[in-house]
């Protein structure tokens, strides 16, 4: 582990910065780092930062406006934070909303959302294989 890298876990450990303000950082310096000699292990894979959806379709059909596209971008720092939030609503509503989620066919307990959960989220979703029936349509789901 290098110096600069050290510096900022211990400025993490002691308070003097956040974990997103760690993470900024640690990726600063790995894009100052030179690029690895010929031979030498590969870097890792980065952390993901977004969630995308990206669908495109041709409507062939005559009923509809022709081709399109819809491309969506949600930030992951935004599912972990909303994850985070959880922590703060209390239990009373807690299971009022998940009531009403089951009524509406979402069967998703928030009491037992973590954190951990969206990373196994993030991580699954570079195996994620969608099917269209319609030929002329394409569905992306992937994260960047």
């Amino acid at each position: 582990m290098n110096e600069e890298r050290r510096q900022v876990l211990e400025m993490l450990a002691e308070g003097k910065i956040t974990a997103d303000e760690a993470e900024r950082l640690i990726d600063a310096l790995e894009r100052e780092r030179p690029e690895s000699p010929p031979g030498a292990s590969s870097r890792p894979k980065p952390r993901p930062k977004y969630l995308r959806v990206v669908v495109n379709w041709s409507d062939m059909s005559g009923g509809g406006d022709g081709p399109g596209r819809l491309n969506i971008r949600v930030p992951l720092q935004l599912l972990r934070a909303g994850v985070r939030l959880t922590s703060l609503i209390p239990p009373q509503a807690l299971a009022k909303v998940n009531a009403e989620l089951n009524k509406s066919g979402v069967p998703i307990d928030l009491t037992q959302l973590k954190p951990q959960h969206i990373q196994d989220l993030v991580e699954a979703l570079d195996e994620v294989a969608m099917n269209v029936d319609d030929p002329g349509s394409k569905v992306q789901v992937f994260c960047e």
